[in-house]
């Protein structure tokens, strides 16, 4: 199967056209049939349509054709892990304007400047790195808060909670006593748990007919 030059043009808003990117991938040898254009679409978007098509529309001898390298993305670490995976697929990246250059990673000069592109992403990574531990341990350091979730109980819940359970309070109610309501509930006296079985409840209230009945009798008591 004959090699296809897939091309792709970007621009970051509708207002913008894209008639001199298309005229040059035009001019390179894509076919109308194998251009891919997205309008409105900034390189930090997660979703270009058109790009993903063609990406998938790239088989193995094929070369993704681009006018200038940040059509692809803004971000370098992005772009080279594009250019390694499409290195992976057997297909090529050609870039028609780099620096002045035309340039093709399927030939040595292209390879050499895929090198240092993936060095250069790869120190970026490190930098931000470093500067992401240095600004975390500056902040352990002065005792300010290293974001994240919030904890949800304090310690003195915690401690609270655990006390009543190993004094025999069932799991279930202190976490909907204690922790639930945010104060946890002291237990019904010092080390020791009463249970419901030995613990005083209150008599039902008589029904009409047994406090009718009861006044009938305390009558006849009197009575006699």
């Amino acid at each position: 199967m004959k090699s296809k030059l897939i091309g792709y043009a970007r621009v970051s808003t509708k207002h913008q056209d894209t008639e001199r990117q298309v005229a040059d991938l035009l001019a390179a040898g894509v076919r109308p049939d194998d251009l891919y254009v997205d309008h409105g679409a900034g390189g930090a978007m997660a979703i270009r349509p058109e790009f993903t098509r063609a990406i998938l529309a790239l088989q193995p001898g094929d070369h993704l054709v681009v006018s200038t390298l940040d059509r692809l993305g803004r971000s370098t670490v992005n772009m080279v892990s594009l250019i390694e995976d499409l290195r992976q697929r057997g297909v090529a990246l050609r870039v028609l304007s780099l620096g002045g250059q035309h340039v093709d990673t399927s030939t040595p000069t292209g390879s050499m400047l895929f090198t240092v592109m993936a060095a250069l992403a790869q120190m970026e990574l490190d930098i931000k790195k470093e500067r992401i531990n240095d600004s975390v341990s500056k902040r352990r350091a002065a005792g300010r808060d290293l974001g994240g979730r919030s904890q949800r109980f304090t310690e003195s819940q915690i401690r609270s909670a655990k006390h009543l359970i190993e004094a025999g309070q069932p799991a279930a109610q202190v976490a909907r006593d204690s922790l639930g309501s945010g104060e946890p509930s002291p237990p019904s006296s010092p080390g020791r748990y009463v249970s419901a079985s030995s613990a005083r409840i209150p008599s039902p209230r008589p029904t009409f007919r047994e406090a009718r009945a009861r006044t009938s009798s305390m009558r006849s008591t009197r009575s006699a």
